[in-house]
């Protein structure tokens, strides 16, 4: 089987998580050591221990979720799979960051101080209350486009997240959102939910938070990773450091072209996806992408063990 390894995106995080990882394996435990160490603060004992609306603001939520799927990542290294037995990486939105890291294109200290940026800069691009997001349930991207457009009335609605055939995330102004809510659910669309998220992440509104992440990655060393990262704007294989560093830029306005990069992978001989980290959030947008690839989540020690047995 050619194998990918995903990386999972902000909305996948738990109390809790990585901490039986970092209790099994003395080298994801030092993953966890080298992010608080990174940041200055003990973001483990937040993960391990704290509240989940701590946790769950922007600039906690997207180096913790790196954390444990580098410890994750960690864990299958001490068993002896690297991640070299991938064909790709992959991650959504914050994931291609965690991707970067397994791939060894970035360090994990700079990873997780990137993310802590990024995550302040994108609080902050937009006023609390002003920006929304919305899953559109039942209609294609297509479909999705022309009920953002049709929505923004000169504001800003863009199609965010094209993350499996049945799901189109939304992001722009709160009201814009809100219209376009409405109008999918009277163009036929099962469902439209307004999603719990603090800012209106991959959209025009971002452009603020875009502008840091420039100036943060030009100070930053990228690797070429080990393994070629299908990149959420591109939906491709790159493996070009200055390439991905612009990406990286791109990513934050652009759009997570989620359905395309499996459909890609897909393409170029991939039938087996791991999910590195928290939760089985894309292993359930993969298989409504495509039935054959087979999916298994990784973010325990258990997991980690029957990720093994099937490699083997």
């Amino acid at each position: 089987m050619t194998l990918a390894f995903v990386f999972p995106g902000q909305g996948a995080q738990t109390i809790g998580m990585g901490k039986a990882l970092a209790d099994a394996f003395p080298a994801a435990k030092a993953v966890f050591d080298e992010v608080d160490e990174a940041l200055g603060e003990s973001l483990s004992s937040l993960i391990w221990d704290g509240d989940i609306e701590t946790l769950t603001l922007t600039q906690n939520a997207q180096p913790a979720l790196m954390a444990t799927s580098m410890a994750a990542m960690r864990a299958l290294e001490a068993d002896g799979v690297d991640v070299t037995r991938a064909a790709f990486v992959a991650g959504h939105s914050l994931g291609e960051y965690s991707a970067l890291a397994a791939a060894g294109a970035l360090s994990v200290a700079d990873t997780a101080r990137l993310l802590r940026t990024r995550g302040q800069a994108m609080q902050s691009a937009v006023p609390v209350g002003e920006g929304a997001m919305a899953a559109i349930l039942g209609l294609d991207l297509d479909a999705v486009r022309a009920v953002a457009e049709e929505a923004a009335q000169g504001e800003v609605c863009q199609a965010a997240n094209d993350n499996d055939p049945t799901q189109v995330v939304v992001s722009g102004s709160k009201a814009a959102v809100e219209r376009a809510a409405e109008i999918a659910k009277e163009k036929g669309a099962k469902r439209a939910v307004m999603l719990p998220v603090s800012a209106p992440f991959h959209c025009a509104l971002m452009q603020p938070a875009a502008d840091v992440m420039a100036e943060a990655l030009a100070g930053v060393e990228i690797k070429a990773p080990a393994v070629p990262l299908v990149a959420n704007v591109r939906a491709e294989a790159v493996t070009d450091p200055d390439l991905i560093r612009q990406l990286l830029v791109e990513q934050v306005t652009g759009s997570v072209r989620w359905r395309e990069s499996v459909q890609y992978m897909v393409a170029q001989g991939v039938t087996e996806a791991w999910e590195i980290g928290a939760g089985k959030a894309l292993s359930g947008m993969i298989r409504k992408i495509d039935r054959a690839v087979a999916c298994s989540a990784v973010g325990t020690p258990e997991d980690v063990q029957k990720a093994l047995q099937a490699g083997d």
